[in-house]
């Protein structure tokens, strides 16, 4: 994000406008959280002879050149200049070399500018949180996700196909819960099929169609990608269930960072035997309290020692 132009160039001329000793320039920026690295381009202004004009050039680019654009120190800078109210009568009342009627001219143009951004960045808001309160809408109900996962048994699509397919019943599943998801994203070349957020985490989410004997390694990749993000949780997915082994050797002797998801407990929730939210509840819970990853989500048996 980058500080509007216009509110830095009407800033220029309100500095210019209420100090003149260079000094009261350079305290200024000193005393609006600009660090000494940033008032190193001019600190020499007296050896340098400076004007004031190129004082707050160099200054104001400086800022802008910096990694977060100078947010900071900028609207540290805009609030005091609003609200600015001291004109020293030396410079402007005895001396004469400051106008108090453009400065005050200056700083109320600022204020307006100041008012239309600040209404500008509400809308902008506003238009944000319809569109996101949008994506977050299920497209379809309990029903038709349902149907269509019944459909994806009849094996008309190919597993990859499938597996997008999947990706979208689980998206509206959290969204009926009014649980914020993610579209799927490549992140450093890694493909993830998405995020869930719940209670406060954030998961990333693997859906996978395919017989559970070929379920290994992309677990184990999934795994790694988990491990690579800060608190990485993972729900992984995989309709056709587990083999025996690639559960426990993801859980012994390692934290728990992954539940996992079958065919049998999405069922359960498409039938309304439970939530979506309720089953992701019993697995955290159970994950959490008694170290088990991969559980019935109503009985709470370990489905590891049958698969």
């Amino acid at each position: 994000m980058t500080f509007p132009a216009d509110i830095k160039g009407c800033m220029k001329d309100c500095i210019l406008s209420i100090f003149w000793p260079r000094n009261d320039i350079y305290s200024f920026f000193k005393d609006h959280d600009c660090t000494s690295g940033d008032l190193r381009v001019i600190e020499d202004f007296k050896d340098r002879a400076l004007s004031r004009g190129t004082m707050v050039d160099q200054l104001f680019d400086q800022l802008a050149a910096r990694a977060d654009g100078g947010l900071g120190p900028f609207r540290s800078m805009l609030q005091s200049l609003n609200d600015w109210t001291r004109f020293d009568p030396y410079y402007f009342d005895k001396l004469r070399k400051l106008d108090r009627t453009a400065a005050e001219r200056n700083i109320a143009h600022l204020r307006q500018l100041t008012e239309i951004r600040d209404a500008k960045i509400k809308e902008e808001r506003k238009r944000r949180e319809a569109e996101e309160a949008e994506r977050q809408r299920p497209k379809n109900e309990l029903p038709q996700l349902r149907e269509q996962f019944l459909q994806l048994h009849a094996g008309k699509l190919k597993p990859q196909d499938r597996g997008y397919a999947l990706e979208k019943i689980l998206a509206d599943l959290a969204r009926i819960e009014s649980l914020e998801v993610t579209e799927p994203l490549k992140v450093h070349g890694e493909q993830i099929d998405g995020t869930l957020k719940y209670d406060g985490e954030h998961y990333l989410l693997e859906a996978k169609w395919q017989d559970k004997s070929a379920s290994n390694e992309p677990v184990y990749q999934f795994v790694g990608k988990i491990e690579g993000k800060m608190y990485g949780r993972g729900l992984f997915v995989s309709v056709h269930g587990f083999s025996n082994n690639v559960i426990k050797s993801i859980v012994i002797g390692k934290a728990i960072k992954t539940i996992f998801v079958d065919g049998e407990d999405l069922v359960l929730v498409l039938e309304g035997h439970l939530s979506f939210r309720n089953m992701i509840d019993k697995k955290v819970k159970a994950a959490q309290t008694k170290g088990l990853v991969y559980v019935h989500p109503i009985s709470g048996a370990d489905k590891q020692s049958a698969a």
